[in-house]
């Protein structure tokens, strides 16, 4: 086979279409086409009409005369690598070694999942409940129950993604980004993901592939280990050699060979507790708020009139303050909603999610300002984290336990309303009109002031007064960075930060992949 690009076809086409299409860019009869695989799909609403491009691999008869007589060079396609094929390829490994992966959001688990594919009996320690009990706790909590601080939107198997839209897109480039979504795709996540250029699984969906991955590392002799929590080291001479577990009965010491740390970018009490054995940085990341407007004005500002049979609209902005800072969209989540995201009691945090279908009323994103290291004061590298509990602290008092919330209009004219218009809002424990100066900083708020409408001179309506501005969010990304030198230790030997919380990813698949080179770090240590 090989790739052919720019197959330009409208909405509602079907796979007769696609033949008919490449047999006229080949210029050769449809008859000769043996097979056509999908690559990329992207959408194009440049035109007058909606147009999607598509890059395939296609099969012809003859295709090695076809091509020495074409004047055109077409690349041959890539196979994809499975991570199974990826993870024994490095040989001698001594599976006898004992290899422990704290969490078992992606990153720990494509980690786990790639040593088990190598052989290696892993035991995944998760400080929360398993996908399917989380879940229960995640709507419990939504729906005006208690917060459990070990099991909610941040903690538990699948790790924070779980409830988010399940976006798989990423800057990250390299081979391992398809092998993470044919993995995924695998295990149960829809086939589109493959080759979509703005792929998604959805929080509904996303919790079957997370629980088929864990059964799989079960299945090959792995151990997942739920409520129990990593609570402390054993170290010697500058080398690890176990580790403490908290788990319901109380805390004993498991001894091991190698650690993986990937425990999230709001394990603070776990970062704590590191910090008193490896070396750790501060590092830059952003806090704002979460946006909401109505997904049909997002499709007619985006479609025009041509939105009916298009998938939901989304959007990317990004615009330059005049400190410069910047202010950006992020994990925009069309037909999705806003949702609780705290872990710790006294606290609000947003976050947003859709399910697959993005069929709900509202759109929403993150509307993030970035925070540098110098926001943060003095030289401690967990001055950030203390930083966004700070304003997480002032929402939760300034929202009464709610969230806080205000009109676009009402944030532009520095005014108190009630906030409510044409959009109503998502976040499901109840929000607080009022100032959301009260509780960021002034420069968040100036930034957000400024880009706003630059943001609506590129999406007409994008600040609408309507709009909605909920707040705060603050776990964008990790505060932190735990050091790791090129063979994947940290300043402990035996233990190997990873992810996104290690500050190594920023997202589903970036986390994902950084496990895969995690677990690959590991297989070469261990080779006898």
């Amino acid at each position: 086979m090989f790739k052919l690009n720019g197959v330009a076809l409208h909405e509602g086409f079907t796979e007769r279409d696609v033949r008919r299409e490449v047999a006229r860019m080949l210029n050769v009869k449809e008859d000769r086409i043996e097979s056509i695989k999908t690559l990329r799909r992207s959408l194009d609403c440049r035109g007058r009409k909606a147009t999607f491009v598509l890059s395939v691999g296609v099969g012809l008869k003859d295709e090695e005369d076809f091509l020495k007589a074409s004047r055109q060079a077409y690349s041959p396609l890539e196979r994809v690598r499975p991570l199974s094929e990826i993870a024994r390829e490095i040989k001698a490994v001594n599976t006898d070694k004992s290899v422990v992966v704290v969490g078992s959001g992606p990153a720990g688990l494509f980690c786990a999942l790639t040593l088990a594919y190598a052989g290696v009996k892993t035991i995944v320690l998760e400080r929360g409940d398993s996908v399917e009990e989380r879940t229960a706790k995640v709507r419990a909590y939504s729906g005006g129950g208690a917060l459990d601080v070990e099991s909610n939107v941040q903690f538990g198997e699948g790790g924070a993604g779980t409830f988010s839209d399940g976006k798989l897109n990423t800057g990250v480039g390299g081979t391992l980004v398809s092998t993470v979504l044919a993995e995924f795709a695998a295990y149960g996540a829809p086939e589109e993901i493959v080759y979509d250029s703005k792929p998604h699984i959805g929080t509904d969906k996303l919790v079957g592939v997370v629980a088929a991955m864990r059964n799989a590392v079960i299945s090959m002799g792995g151990k997942v280990l739920f409520r129990h929590k990593l609570a402390d080291l054993k170290a010697k001479s500058g080398k690890l050699e176990g580790v403490v577990v908290q788990s319901a009965e109380g805390r004993y010491v498991l001894p091991c060979d190698i650690c993986v740390v990937a425990i999230g970018h709001s394990a603070r009490d776990t970062f704590g507790m590191l910090s008193g054995y490896v070396l750790m940085e501060r590092k830059p990341f952003a806090i704002g708020v979460r946006i909401e407007h109505l997904q049909s004005e997002l499709n007619a500002a985006r479609y025009g009139f041509r939105y009916k049979n298009l998938p939901p609209a989304d959007y990317k902005v990004a615009a330059k303050t005049s400190d410069g800072r910047g202010c950006y969209s992020f994990c925009m989540c069309p037909g999705g909603s806003v949702v609780a995201a705290e872990s710790e009691e006294g606290g609000v945090v947003t976050n947003g999610m859709s399910v697959y279908a993005r069929d709900g009323k509202n759109c929403n994103s993150a509307l993030l300002v970035g925070v540098n290291p110098s926001d943060f004061g003095g030289e401690d590298p967990l001055a950030g984290v203390r930083f966004q509990r700070i304003y997480e602290e002032a929402a939760y008092a300034l929202g009464k336990g709610k969230a806080v919330c205000q009109s676009v209009g009402d944030f532009m004219a520095k005014k108190t309303g009630s906030g409510i218009g044409r959009v109503l809002p998502t976040y499901p424990r109840g929000v607080e009109f009022a100032p959301l100066d009260e509780c960021l900083p002034a420069y968040v708020c100036g930034g957000l002031r400024e880009a706003l409408p630059q943001f609506d001179a590129k999406i007409k309506g994008f600040a609408c007064a309507d709009a909605l501005l909920t707040g705060v969010e603050t776990r964008s990304s990790s505060p932190v960075r735990i050091i790791r030198g090129e063979s994947g230790d940290s300043s402990l030997q035996g233990l190997m930060p990873c992810g996104e919380g290690a500050g190594y990813a920023g997202g589903i698949t970036s986390a994902a992949a950084d496990g895969i080179k995690t677990a690959l770090c590991v297989l070469k240590k261990l080779c006898r």
